[in-house]
């Protein structure tokens, strides 16, 4: 296997296991918006998140610590080249816990939110890729891609529909 097939299985794994996680947080979250609100519920999740971000960096500072890797934690270095619009990435994130915590908890539960999620995020995704919106690298959409999304969608209303 060539190192760029691990590479892309690996990739695999990881956003697999950032699926679960996905899948994780949003039944936690509208767990915690039963009991409060999905307002409430957003901002505990972020504020929390955000102590756990400031843990997770601590610690990898410490692991790098005197390694050449160090210098790939140095955010100052590389923040005056960011565009203006990469720091809004919390507010579709604290838009995304409020509103799955109210679909949730809703007659979708978790798994007609997930599907119908992930139907929204290939149809932002391809018009993105489309278009080149944000840095995108811009390609065109294969025709299989949008099979591909049909049978997801069609998979979305099957589980949606099926109770």
């Amino acid at each position: 296997m060539q190192v760029s097939n691990k590479l892309t299985l690996l990739m695999s794994f990881v956003a697999l296991c950032s699926g679960v996680l996905l899948a994780l947080m949003i039944k936690l979250n509208s767990q915690l918006a039963m009991y409060s609100s999905p307002l409430w519920a957003s901002w505990m999740a972020h504020g929390i998140g955000a102590i756990t971000v400031l843990l997770m960096l601590f610690l990898l500072r410490k692991m790098l610590m005197g390694k050449e890797a160090k210098s790939a934690l140095n955010a100052d270095a590389n923040l005056s080249r960011l565009p203006w619009w990469a720091y809004l990435g919390g507010v579709p994130g604290a838009a995304t816990v409020v509103l799955a915590a109210v679909t949730v908890n809703s007659e979708l539960a978790l798994a007609g939110t997930l599907a119908l999620m992930l139907v929204g995020q290939l149809i932002l995704s391809c018009i993105f890729d489309c278009c080149g919106y944000f840095g995108v690298v811009k390609r065109r959409i294969r025709f299989t891609e949008v099979i591909a999304m049909v049978m997801i969608l069609l998979g979305a209303m099957l589980v949606i529909y099926s109770h």
